[in-house]
């Protein structure tokens, strides 16, 4: 079971570092395709950054909540990944191909950005919600549980 910390200065800390290692995640998951990260270091990161907050402020914190909603988001992911690539086979290419992506007003090279950025964006969904839910799962947090105490 996870307990909440009793330290003022990591708690404070923690609000301090959850929104910076956010929003570098989203810097890591949009700026992915022209240097080291993308989907899946952004979505650690993610991740991680919920992860932290349940260990810092405890299971009944809003911390904790938030990342409860998080897991109900399980597949989103693995939508928009298949979503971006089915556009592409229904633009007459292959899967994946962002070329062909179905998108009038945008030309080849804005639609093969969009088209990595929103696999990107589905891959960094499922594995944050992966690592939050392997936390719960791990630590016995469950919904379940919670309503036998």
């Amino acid at each position: 079971m996870i307990n909440a910390h009793d330290s003022a200065i990591v708690r404070a800390m923690t609000r301090l570092l959850i929104p910076l290692i956010q929003l570098f995640a989203l810097y890591v998951l949009c700026f992915g395709q022209y240097g080291p990260g993308g989907g899946f270091v952004g979505g650690v990161m993610l991740g991680t950054s919920l992860i932290l907050g349940i260990l810092v402020f405890g299971p009944v914190s809003r911390a904790c909540l938030v990342a409860k909603k998080v897991t109900h988001g399980d597949g989103i992911g693995l939508i928009i990944f298949a979503g971006v690539g089915g556009l592409c086979l229904i633009g007459g290419g292959e899967f994946l191909n962002y070329a062909n992506l179905e998108i009038p007003w945008l030309d080849t090279s804005s639609r093969r950005y969009l088209g990595i950025l929103l696999t990107q964006i589905g891959v960094a969904v499922d594995i944050a919600v992966t690592a939050i839910s392997i936390v719960f799962s791990l630590s016995l947090i469950d919904d379940s549980e919670e309503s036998h105490d």
